[in-house]
């Protein structure tokens, strides 16, 4: 699909698709003219799809993401990365506009990269956010779209902010940002914990994902993941997220409470206050490349 089918151009002296570019001053602004009555009237409108996610727990920060990139009904990139990193203890998921994304992170690493140079430290975690926040937020109402979520770990520990373009800045234990995002929230609230292994971490990231792409039309392709330690962000696996949905599939689907506990009666252990939304079984053995649930997660 030609770029100019997308964004709905047409040449001035015809009335359909052209091949041919306007000059430099046919983009200038008319005099008088608002800057944002301008961009509302004659800017394009472009769909923006995707899902991204980031949650903390024990062993530090997991930041997942699917790989589509679309404009519209046009799957302009199948396998893009979402998720950018900032410094060795810092990165950050993309979700909105993927120029106005990468552009903002580059600004994002100048900016610490010049105070890591006058301080001799790099700033903190909520440094950057409200640094990154700050920025946007004078650009807003111009169709800014950026919405991330900062992933790092600093001298307090692992640490995670959403920040968006129009300066909204919030700390938190979970975030998802992008189209599929309820449908990763529905798969995180259930299966979260702060203190998950690090494999469980892993499943519970793949498995949210991947259930987002199989529901949301502009979420696809693979799904990549991300840790953040102690010692700085590791690129944990890319899985394709279709053969990621059919392995949740086949697994086996669990048991009505009533029966099972008519079945295995001394399997029935009360819970504590406190505990009503953990599970009592036990995790198995997961490997880092396996995808399937462990035994906390796999009755999704």
């Amino acid at each position: 699909m030609a770029l100019q089918d997308v964004c709905k151009w047409q040449a001035p002296e015809t009335w359909g698709p052209s091949t041919h570019l306007p000059q430099a001053g046919g983009w200038a602004i008319p005099q008088g003219c608002n800057l944002q009555t301008f961009l509302q009237m004659h800017g394009p409108r472009l769909a923006h799809g995707t899902t991204t996610l980031a949650f903390r727990f024990r062993h530090g920060v997991i930041a997942a993401a699917d790989t589509r990139s679309s404009c519209g009904s046009y799957v302009a990139c199948p396998s893009s990365c979402k998720v950018i990193p900032v410094h060795p203890h810092l990165l950050g998921t993309t979700s909105g506009t993927s120029a106005d994304c990468v552009t903002w992170y580059r600004v994002l690493q100048r900016e610490l990269r010049l105070r890591e140079l006058r301080e001799g430290q790099l700033p903190s975690v909520a440094s950057a956010a409200k640094l990154l926040s700050v920025m946007m937020s004078r650009y807003r109402g111009l169709d800014l779209c950026v919405a991330t979520a900062l992933c790092g770990w600093d001298r307090s520990g692992p640490a995670l902010f959403y920040v968006y373009s129009d300066g909204t800045h919030l700390q938190g234990d979970i975030f998802s940002v992008g189209s599929g995002s309820p449908y990763a929230y529905g798969v995180l609230d259930r299966n979260y914990h702060y203190d998950m292994t690090i494999q469980e971490a892993y499943a519970l990231a793949r498995c949210a994902v991947a259930h987002a792409t199989h529901r949301d039309a502009y979420s696809g392709g693979s799904v990549d993941l991300f840790h953040v330690r102690e010692s700085g962000w590791e690129y944990v696996s890319r899985n394709d997220a279709c053969v990621l949905y059919m392995e949740l599939q086949k697994l086996p689907e669990p048991e009505p409470e009533g029966k099972a506990s008519q079945a295995h009666p001394e399997s029935v252990i009360p819970h504590r206050a406190g505990e009503c939304g953990k599970l009592s079984s036990e995790p198995g053995e997961v490997s880092a490349e396996d995808s399937r649930m462990p035994a906390k997660t796999e009755t999704l």
